[in-house]
């Protein structure tokens, strides 16, 4: 009994289908970067435990403000900004879908349907003088082609197409964050001009009271004309830094008009007064900024990229296979078209290899590899800003806080001073000049302790952003 044999179409075949396992691409190699075991500026503001784990999105509704999470909603569903960057991730998941096309064989078809005028003096004239001037060519054909995956080359295109998708998600979710933290942070930053507007609204009232006491004082010959003037200084200088405490906040509506999607001009924030929550936020053990930050795990996604992409460069040394199949049918005579006789068909693998390019190949893996360096260290930077970022809020939000508590006590104090000071002007102790200082030293304090309640929520902020956000228990 014979053994059939084995033709060379089959065994080219199976010879491409067990290269199409092998890969260029080197193994990937993240760089190392020094991790701590704890933030240093981490007291009071504790590591995180499951029982204070916050919401993924939603975490600016620690700062229990109804308006700033109508905002947010807003910023989600108008913002153009964010409305870019989802765009540019579309961009990204079309042209991985490209890439991952180039796994599958690619079938067209043709048809051709002409009249054709042979010259006379056409050299080599099929069939000589007896062949006709016109005839007509008429052909319908099926085109299969597929690249077998040598050396892992479409895979490695796939695989860096899907990198970079996974790396344009993660800038998607960074531009989210950032746009949300900007809004809270300069919403925060606008409430804190609403009370600093109300507190020198108050004191323009108090310091036109004043005046008109001091003017009365010196109509009975009590107080001098000097004292009167020092009193219309003090209002009018009060006055002054309403009106730019008002300019600011106006400039921030707007700035939060332009984030949100809408038009400035139309756009009006009801002041509101009342105090803000400031959150203790949870900050982890600082190597979960290395699975948490969407801008760290983009910033691994395109040295994984770069990687794969380093593969597809090498394998351009090596051939390549590519298995091709037609067939159809092609007549000159139309009315019997479709019809066995007509019908032609070729299959059979072509082999393609560059012997000699100049140093092309080796030019373009040098630059991939480049790439790959340029992408690591950017990894590596990335990775050192997001731990000086969450150090820099820690510090602040430390730092703010006793400056606070100091700042308290000193507000105490110049009040008391207040007190003294008119006590004695109405008793005629002292001058009009020691009342006019010591109004001037607690309005500075009242506007100092304004401002650090509004850093120290800004700050609490940042230090949302510089941890990735919020996160839920599963993921602590």
């Amino acid at each position: 009994m014979k053994t059939a044999a084995i033709s060379p179409h089959v065994w080219m075949a199976l010879l491409c289908l067990g290269l199409s396992a092998c890969s260029s691409s080197p193994t990937l190699s993240v760089p190392e970067v020094p991790i701590a075991a704890r933030f240093k500026e981490a007291t009071p503001w504790t590591p995180a435990q499951p029982a204070d784990a916050l919401a993924r999105n939603p975490w600016w509704t620690l700062y229990g403000d109804p308006q700033l999470n109508a905002l947010q909603q807003k910023l989600l569903a108008n913002s153009p900004d964010l409305s870019a960057a989802l765009a540019r991730y579309q961009q990204a998941r079309a042209s991985t879908e490209q890439a991952r096309a180039s796994q599958y064989p690619t079938l067209s078809a043709t048809g051709n349907l002409q009249r054709d005028q042979q010259s006379q003096a056409r050299p080599l004239r099929v069939l000589g003088p007896l062949s006709p001037d016109q005839y007509g060519s008429y052909t319908l054909g099926l085109n299969l082609d597929y690249e077998f995956d040598l050396w892992g080359r479409v895979h490695n295109q796939v695989a860096a197409g899907n990198y970079g998708l996974q790396a344009a998600q993660a800038d998607l979710e960074s531009a989210r964050l950032s746009l949300q933290a900007q809004l809270a942070d300069t919403y925060i930053t606008l409430r804190g001009l609403n009370q600093d507007g109300a507190l020198l609204t108050e004191v323009v009232n108090n310091y036109r009271k004043a005046l008109d006491l001091t003017t009365s004082r010196r109509n009975g010959g009590i107080a001098s004309g000097l004292d009167v003037a020092r009193a219309q200084a003090q209002l009018e200088s009060s006055q002054s830094q309403l009106q730019q405490s008002n300019a600011q906040r106006a400039v921030l509506e707007h700035a939060i008009a332009a984030l949100v999607g809408e038009s400035a001009s139309d756009f009006n924030l009801a002041p509101q007064t009342t105090e803000m929550a400031l959150p203790e936020v949870p900050t982890g053990v600082p190597s979960t900024l290395l699975q948490r930050r969407p801008d760290i795990a983009g910033a691994q996604r395109r040295m994984a990229s770069a990687n794969a992409s380093l593969g597809v460069a090498r394998s351009a040394f090596f051939p390549a296979i590519t298995l091709s199949a037609l067939g159809g049918y092609q007549t000159g005579d139309i009315d019997n078209f479709l019809r066995a006789p007509n019908l032609y068909w070729a299959i059979g693998p072509s082999l393609f290899m560059t012997l000699f390019d100049a140093g092309k190949r080796q030019a373009e893996v040098d630059r991939i590899q480049a790439v790959l360096n340029e992408n690591a260290a950017r990894y590596r930077s990335t990775v050192l800003g997001a731990f000086q970022q969450v150090e820099d809020s820690l510090a602040l939000l430390n730092h703010f806080r006793s400056a606070a508590e100091s700042e308290q006590a000193a507000q105490v104090a110049t009040q008391r001073a207040l007190e003294l000071a008119t006590n004695r002007y109405r008793e005629g102790a002292v001058n009009y000049l020691e009342v006019i200082t010591a109004r001037a030293a607690a309005l500075q304090s009242q506007r100092s302790a304004l401002d650090l309640a509004t850093r120290q929520r800004r700050a609490s902020v940042q230090l949302v952003k510089a941890l990735g956000g919020g996160w839920n228990k599963e993921q602590e």
